[in-house]
């Protein structure tokens, strides 16, 4: 059997991501913006020398 159809298009992190952004748009209001919430990630980074770790920037901060 062939590789499913999908894989001649894009990867298997597009695929989950199209996925799950289709389940979340299926909820209803209070639970899609629960599950959104949930999907927003923070990108920090952290520079190491001599083993020791300096100290971690977040490239994006949340606004407050």
């Amino acid at each position: 059997m062939s590789a499913p159809a999908w894989r001649q298009f894009f990867s298997f992190n597009k695929y989950s991501q199209i996925a799950a952004r289709a389940v979340r748009q299926s909820l209803n209001e209070t639970e899609r913006v629960a599950a959104e919430k949930r999907g927003l990630t923070d990108v920090r980074y952290q520079k190491w020398e001599n083993g020791k770790g300096g100290e971690q920037v977040l490239l994006n901060p949340k606004e407050t």
